[in-house]
């Protein structure tokens, strides 16, 4: 007997490409045993209003598209109180979430991966009740991620982030913030703000990998400090750039919560999607809340059908 999958796709990811790979997606899922159902979405927010209507009628749930179209589904997987496992084929442009996994960027064998692999806990983050798989951050290069036209995207790929970017460069400037956790608290005029639980943000800065850890319960926090003068930039952007983190100007904690207290009027970014600022901004760990498919490390790749 069939077991039902939902395979939520959005159709202008990336360079478009995912679509015309979808009888080969659903061909492989068929030969694993598996019913598909498959969903274009038509509008933002429709996968995950479809993730929490459905999500608990399935024995997996699969998305195709960015790293914003999987915070759609698994929105509303949590939402929908739903606990199926869940898989991502990367069809973005950054994908940064499938960098960290070491997921793989070719379509069909990530789908192949999705009903051969095993599933794997992975920590969710609650920001002001909104969730998020990887970022939120405020600040410099953070509109670089959502302001980039789609258009852009699928022309120039990563370059179209680089550009917008470069535009950030033009308008820097300091917020005044205040963060609480637990019994550390800081204050300072903080240049960009980044809680994530991946190596990869906007495919601009990279961390250590060897210091992320993607179901500890435990995000971490980096916070950049404006310098005192000019003469401070370049070397705390060198120390970004081969991710060391002892400057003074660069601070990196590990946390399960904690509180922003900030101007209102400050963007952030969850995902690489725009989300309105506030006064009081809440960040949680929801600690193993999805188990997401990943290859096993002794499966054989496929390339083909």
């Amino acid at each position: 007997m069939s077991e039902t999958l939902l395979l939520f796709v959005n159709p202008t990811s990336g360079r478009r490409k995912v679509v015309p790979m979808l009888p080969q997606i659903v061909n492989t899922f068929a030969e694993f045993g598996y019913e598909t159902r498959v969903y274009l979405s038509t509008h933002r927010g429709e996968i995950g209003e479809l993730a929490e209507k459905y999500g608990g009628d399935a024995a997996r749930v699969v998305c195709a598209g960015g790293d914003g179209t999987l915070n759609e589904m698994v929105s509303g997987m949590l939402r929908g109180g739903h606990s199926a496992p869940i898989g991502y084929i990367p069809a973005g442009t950054t994908n940064d979430l499938a960098r960290t996994l070491g997921l793989s960027t070719d379509i069909p064998q990530a789908a192949r991966d999705i009903v051969t692999g095993s599933p794997r806990p992975l920590d969710v983050g609650k920001m002001n009740g909104r969730y998020f798989i990887y970022t939120a951050s405020f600040g410099a290069f953070t509109r670089s991620s959502y302001a980039a036209a789609q258009s852009l995207k699928n022309s120039l790929g990563h370059a179209a982030y680089i550009i917008e970017a470069m535009r950030d460069l033009s308008t820097l400037k300091a917020q005044r913030v205040k963060v609480t956790s637990g019994n550390t608290e800081f204050e300072g005029d903080i240049l960009f703000g980044s809680v994530s639980n991946s190596t990869s943000l906007g495919g601009i800065l990279k961390l250590d990998p060897s210091l992320v850890s993607l179901s500890d319960g435990k995000f971490e926090m980096i916070l950049l400090e404006r310098p005192r003068d000019v003469a401070g930039y370049a070397p705390m952007l060198e120390c970004l750039i081969n991710q060391h983190y002892d400057n003074e100007y660069i601070h990196m904690v590990t946390m399960s919560r904690a509180t922003f207290t900030m101007s209102p009027d400050t963007d952030w970014t969850l995902d690489g999607e725009f989300s309105p600022g506030a006064g009081t901004v809440e960040i949680e760990n929801l600690h193993s809340a999805v188990n997401l498919m990943v290859r096993r490390e002794d499966a054989p790749i496929s390339f083909g059908f």
